[in-house]
């Protein structure tokens, strides 16, 4: 609109009754308030370099019939300069200004037959293509500045965004470390207070069993019954304290390769069965790290095992180990990733605390116990959202791990 007020108030002045100035300046107006649509055929690449072409013929047509090299309406050229420095760099922007001097010193062919050309004329005349010049280095300076001012902040944003990331991260497993630690203790505590009374349980049966069993058959089955409910009773304590016992690892340097090699053919004679296709993506040129082998079969062998149970009608499971640095700590990253239905949004934090399970077997101790083990390894382990809508866990490995 504001260019239409500025075009209006040149309309008013002389010459008032020439219909083509007045026709050009409507046509500039036009252009410049449907620039974008009219233009929208245009290639995008080329789209900056016709518009300027466009804007600098308009401005010819108004200096041409408006005076010629005498018009005062040459300011008009100023349009086409500015442009060009919004749009282009710098070397560019001086191309475009060279091409806008060169079409308004055209304008002196016609004129040096009529008009003599005295030195005042040319000085004249080269101030305003001197000030074509400096018009087009100051914008063009203040643009690019602007546009350079302007990916500084959008990188600042995003490394912002990136460090509040991680420092959430980092929050949700400094808590998920305290409630294991809580729990941990507590587990450790019911432990020994009910393993106490299952050896007092246990031996009862079996002393019963002893004294009556051939006697009373069916008192020696219950006692057998008794004894065997017991045994995993002690299974499953013997798990809490697995779960709250502080873990000193044997490090050694390790193929993590081999390792997660060692767990796939584990759990598939395990599962003889299944009909999950296993992928492996695996970097070239691995440098072994610093692990405890027994711990790290049993997270791989958890991860794996877990994947494959759920996707029962079969599936997809990739697995892949590469390079990677976090928070300054170079070392490897391992994922396990399954096509199978995944975890929900709203219970995706809670997969790691102790006693929460999805699973219609199971105590909830297992990935719980995993989280610890990466924990002790200086590393992490977190579970977000599959390409195709499984879960996908990411495990990281330090190079140097700084637990024990």
């Amino acid at each position: 609109m504001l260019w239409f007020v500025f075009l209006g108030a040149l309309a008013l002045l002389p010459p008032f009754f020439e219909i083509h100035k007045q026709l050009i300046l409507l046509g500039i107006g036009i252009f410049q308030l449907f620039e974008p649509w009219l233009m929208r055929g245009v290639p995008l690449s080329r789209r900056g370099r016709y518009s300027i072409v466009l804007k600098i013929l308009l401005g010819s047509l108004l200096i041409d019939h408006t005076g010629g090299i005498n018009s005062s309406y040459y300011p008009i050229y100023y349009v086409p300069v500015v442009s060009a420095a919004m749009l282009f760099s710098g070397m560019e922007t001086l191309v475009w200004t060279l091409l806008t001097s060169v079409a308004y010193c055209s304008f002196l062919i016609p004129a040096v037959v009529v008009y003599e050309l005295t030195p005042d004329a040319l000085t004249e005349l080269a101030i305003r293509n001197l000030f074509f010049f400096l018009t087009a280095i100051v914008v063009n300076r203040f643009v690019t500045e602007n546009r350079n001012q302007a990916m500084r902040y959008q990188r600042l944003a995003a490394t912002l965004a990136k460090t509040n990331q991680r420092l959430e991260q980092a929050q949700a497993e400094a808590r998920r470390s305290e409630r294991l630690a809580a729990l941990g203790q507590l587990s450790a505590g019911l432990a020994h207070e009910i393993r106490n009374p299952l050896g007092v349980i246990k031996g009862s049966a079996e002393m019963l069993n002893r004294h009556v069993g051939e006697a009373n058959p069916l008192a020696a089955e219950l006692s057998g019954y008794i004894s065997s409910e017991v045994e995993r009773l002690n299974a499953l304590v013997g798990r809490f304290l697995d779960f709250a016992r502080p873990m000193k690892l044997n490090r050694r340097p390790e193929d993590i390769v081999a390792l997660l090699d060692r767990s796939i053919t584990t759990v598939q004679k395990q599962k003889p069965d299944s009909k999950v296709i296993i992928e492996r993506r695996y970097s070239e040129g691995l440098q072994p790290l610093p692990l405890d082998a027994d711990l790290c079969a049993h997270i791989f062998d958890n991860l794996v095992a877990n994947a494959i149970e759920a996707m029962p009608e079969g599936g997809k499971l990739r697995i892949s180990a590469a390079p990677a640095n976090s928070n300054g700590l170079e070392g490897v990253e391992v994922s396990v990733e399954d096509t199978g239905p995944g975890v929900a949004e709203d219970i995706r934090e809670q997969i790691f605390n102790p006693f929460f399970t999805t699973k219609k077997t199971g105590v909830g101790l297992g990935l719980s116990i995993v989280s610890k083990m990466v924990d002790h390894h200086g590393g992490w382990i977190r579970l977000e959202n599959g390409s195709e809508g499984g879960a996908f866990f990411r495990l990281f490995f330090p190079r140097d791990g700084t637990n024990s």
